[in-house]
């Protein structure tokens, strides 16, 4: 029978305090797999909305059987203990004859020194051994909500017909706005996939490098736009691009991936909005040329195609990716790696310097 064991996590006391807590496990389970905590990934766009308290938890409750937010009732409240969403660990103990202690994977649970997980009902990824351990940050969540997107698009594009991820983009110019971590996993998904051109938009000129360095095409936002529809032609003013992945939280971006279209196209958004819209004009672009928004959110999967996907398959799909690019995604994307001990002071150096970053990187003291 297993000891219990302390733990130590990173949650938000207050608005704009991170704060190092800790608690109490208990001794492993039948059923259970105990996880020390290797690399635990800062998702910057999701988690920061908590440090700056404009997540929508904050301000009202999401009512899931109707599927609506209902205002003024505060789901959350602070202090939130737990963040986070993508973390690397080893196994230490296993009560699952699936598992074995050594085995590396990749698991969803938060800023944690460790875990005690249920395989029936937790996704934890195997990774293999010739990947490295601190990649397998991506393999849980961030990766498979990338892929999500690229399948939103096979459905749009190709429907039932559609037989493997990223089957729709082979030979088609793509365009992706963002590109932070879930628009630079977007465009090598599409590299991947075929596609004849990746071109890849972000103001800021430090990602488009990085970008550029992953063999993209960056851009700023209106000169991506300007691009696609001086550039990718279909006849007479048919002209732009089939589909553009969306991932800035940003209602401008929004609005220069339409610009971006062809009559008939369809924005992939996959961006986490916490703001009003006062920049996005239904009445222009998406108006006249007939346009269509899709959100690919990693909890919905299409419906609409013919073989089934779940959060298992796609998390296969970014093992295959981290097989085929994981060096460069290590080199260009991973650039800070923070022991967790520093972090609260390291995200209000985020906060409040707001330094040039891409990937943020916890790495728990051996």
């Amino acid at each position: 029978m297993s000891e219990g064991r302390h733990i130590r996590a990173l949650g938000v006391d207050r608005p704009g305090a991170a704060y190092l807590h800790g608690y109490d496990e208990g001794p492993l389970e039948p059923g259970q797999v105990r996880l020390d905590t290797l690399y635990t990934g800062f998702s910057a766009g999701t988690e920061l909305t908590f440090i700056k308290g404009s997540n929508p938890y904050l301000h009202a409750r999401w009512d899931g059987g109707r599927g609506v937010f209902v205002t003024g009732e505060p789901q959350q409240h602070f202090p939130v203990p737990f963040l986070g969403y993508m973390e690397s660990a080893l196994v230490s103990e296993s009560a699952v004859a699936d598992f074995a202690p050594g085995d590396e994977v990749g698991a969803v649970y938060g800023h944690k020194s460790g875990h005690t997980a249920n395989p029936f009902h937790d996704l934890l990824t195997k990774l293999p051994p010739d990947i490295d351990a601190i990649l397998g940050i991506y393999v849980g969540q961030m990766g498979p909500i990338a892929a999500n997107g690229i399948l939103h698009a096979d459905a749009e594009l190709l429907g039932r017909s559609a037989t493997s991820l990223g089957a729709s983009l082979a030979g088609r110019p793509v365009l992706v706005i963002g590109a932070g971590v879930v628009g630079l996993l977007v465009a090598l998904f599409a590299q991947q996939a075929g596609a004849s051109e990746v071109v890849i938009s972000d103001p800021s000129p430090f990602r488009r490098l990085r970008a550029t360095c992953l063999g993209m095409t960056a851009m700023t936002q209106d000169q991506a736009w300007n691009h696609a529809k001086v550039r990718w032609l279909h006849g007479g003013d048919d002209r732009g691009a089939d589909i553009v992945f969306q991932t800035r939280a940003d209602n401008a971006s929004l609005h220069a991936a339409m610009q971006a279209l062809r009559p008939q196209g369809t924005v992939i958004d996959l961006a986490f909005y916490q703001g009003g819209s006062p920049d996005l004009r239904l009445g222009e672009e998406f108006h006249h040329n007939g346009l269509n928004l899709r959100c690919a959110q990693i909890n919905r999967v299409p419906r609409c195609l013919s073989f089934a996907w779940d959060k298992a398959r796609l998390a296969g799909e970014t093992v295959k990716l981290l097989h085929a690019r994981g060096n460069e995604i290590k080199a260009q994307m991973i650039t800070h790696v923070v022991p967790m001990e520093e972090a609260p002071a390291f995200i209000h150096h985020l906060v409040t310097e707001r330094p040039d970053f891409l990937q943020i990187v916890f790495k728990i003291a051996d």
